[in-house]
């Protein structure tokens, strides 16, 4: 299975956590990583994404820019146990892959991490980078990175 990961575009802070809209810089930032990953071989199939709005309007532009559906998640938000996700991902068929996923830090940081090197440790994410994980079989330590696209 392919995943690729990517944080959010940037976000506003005049509102409650869960509804905090992108900024412009954000939007753009956001279209620039999902251009790069148009002329990439890694373009997925279907995003995940998180119900926070920041998340839903990232996935919004990526998937316009990539023609692909998207799937709100609810085990996605910022907080949220990254071996959720992992479980999720064990159910997942590979008519799905490559698959992104489109969260939130510490989220996509501990679940890299967890997938590359079997903790959850987690690394930093800018805002609307995006990762490339390959993994032959979904488990902890089971991938490698292969590409990052940054804005």
């Amino acid at each position: 299975m392919q995943l690729l990961v990517m944080r959010h575009g940037e976000a506003g802070w005049n509102t409650v956590d869960q509804e905090r809209e992108l900024t412009e810089s954000g939007r753009l930032h956001a279209a620039e990583c999902a251009a790069q990953i148009a002329e990439s071989p890694w373009r997925p199939k279907l995003i995940w994404t998180s119900p926070f709005v920041r998340a839903r309007e990232t996935a919004a532009i990526v998937s316009e820019i990539l023609n692909c559906p998207v799937e709100e998640k609810p085990f996605l938000t910022p907080d949220d146990d990254p071996g959720l996700c992992l479980d999720a991902l064990l159910e997942q068929t590979e008519t799905a892959s490559p698959l992104m996923l489109v969260a939130h830090m510490p989220l996509v940081g501990s679940l890299s991490t967890l997938l590359v090197d079997g903790h959850r440790h987690g690394i930093p994410f800018m805002t609307s980078q995006a990762v490339v994980l390959d993994m032959p079989v979904v488990g902890p330590g089971c991938a490698d990175l292969k590409a990052q696209f940054l804005p």
